[in-house]
């Protein structure tokens, strides 16, 4: 079965509408435009909505008879970047612009609720989530910590991604992680600041974060199994003001990224017993602080495979990769499936030649996509819900 025919007739209404949600990006937890946007296209279906869930959160629900429940989620905030493409559709906020495809996401699920509102064909409940905050925030722990799954009840939830790399027409989804935790930790090495021409009335914090940077590499390397996976990145090194002048202090920040709780419970212990003890060794302190951030996206095996299924009906079996390569990217629908059974999959958003890659000044989401996620959606409630 390939795109839905109804919606195929709508593919240019929602092209308009991810046009003007682009030109409009809003950063987390200010998606003030974008929330009245999608509510207003909500009741233009007669689909129910309630507001207010993590600030400017949204969840529209659809109910017919006695049934299943199912959450659809998808994410409506943009990124801080600064658009560098010339298309008409541009963003209109310096600053700003939906480098990730979340103006897609939103419409996908929008297109899906206008399909799923005029036709009625399932018996159950369907809730669409509309999250904010995805970069970074946790828009998605903020709207369970205010009570998501309780005043909106499923028992399975679905979440969906546009991949650069991936050609228009394919989808790829697997059991298990999808995506990384993502983890942000700080080292503050302490040293006695000084003249640069007398090291040796100092205590050189410098020397010593340059130890730790480079052993911190060994977390990886050394202590992990050499098939389990893991990231450790120094991203930030911030310290001194003068070029004569050893500082009293080195400040180093960066991220972790692991898929198995038990490989970032080790990072984490690692990085601090790391940095500790080179400090010592150094005549120096460290201070650590180490910031779980987003757990690993973890599909469950039988949501997994039934998203690959509704995949293979829209774009056929050979179009849909069972098993595609995990990402070290970070994710917070993870929050969502460490409270119910469901499924993360990647649609396809063509190549990413030119730097139209996720997060750059030169992506934009395909619109050609529109009605294959939209389809998607569709399909996937009206076979967990059948009529």
């Amino acid at each position: 079965m390939p795109v839905v025919n109804r919606i195929a007739a709508f593919h240019e209404d929602m092209t308009r509408w991810r046009h003007v949600l682009h030109q409009h990006p809003e950063i987390a937890f200010q998606e003030f435009r974008t929330s009245d946007f999608v509510a207003d296209r909500l009741a233009d279906f007669g689909i129910a909505v309630e507001r207010g869930i993590a600030g400017t959160g949204l969840v529209a629900t659809l109910r017919r008879g006695e049934g299943p429940s199912v959450g659809l989620r998808a994410d409506m905030d943009a990124l801080p970047v600064t658009e560098a493409n010339h298309f008409d559709h541009v963003s209109q906020a310096p600053g700003r612009m939906h480098a990730c495809g979340h103006d897609g996401h939103t419409v996908m699920l929008l297109g899906a609720a206008r399909y799923l509102a005029e036709t009625m064909n399932f018996r159950g409940t369907v809730h669409f989530i509309f999250q904010p905050a995805e970069e970074g925030e946790g828009g998605g722990r903020k709207m369970i910590e205010e009570g998501l799954f309780d005043r909106f009840p499923v028992e399975r939830v679905f979440g969906m991604h546009n991949w650069p790399g991936m050609p228009v027409g394919q989808f790829g989804v697997r059991p298990g992680p999808m995506m990384a935790s993502s983890d942000s930790w700080e080292i503050v090495v302490r040293g006695k600041g000084g003249h640069a021409a007398m090291p040796d009335q100092c205590t050189d914090p410098v020397v010593a974060a340059a130890q730790i940077v480079l052993a911190l590499q060994t977390i990886v390397s050394r202590n992990l199994h050499p098939v389990d996976a893991g990231v450790v990145s120094v991203t930030q090194v911030h310290g001194g003001d003068a070029f004569n002048v050893i500082p009293s202090a080195i400040v180093l920040r960066g991220t972790a990224r692991a898929f198995r709780p038990e490989t970032r419970d080790l990072i984490e212990r690692r990085i601090g017993e790391i940095a500790r003890g080179i400090a010592q060794a150094g005549g120096c302190t460290a201070d650590y602080l180490y910031d779980r951030r987003y757990p690993a996206t973890v599909n469950a095996e039988a949501e997994a495979a039934l998203a690959a299924d509704i995949a293979a009906l829209i774009v056929g079996e050979a179009n849909v990769d069972r098993d595609p390569v995990p990402t070290m990217g970070g994710e917070d629908f993870a929050f969502m499936l460490e409270e119910k059974p469901g499924a993360y999959l990647f649609i396809g958003n063509g190549p990413s030649d030119g730097g139209r890659v996720l997060h750059s000044p030169h992506y934009d989401f395909d619109d050609a996509l529109l009605p294959l996620g939209a389809s998607y959606w569709a399909k996937l409630v009206e076979t967990l819900l059948p009529a």
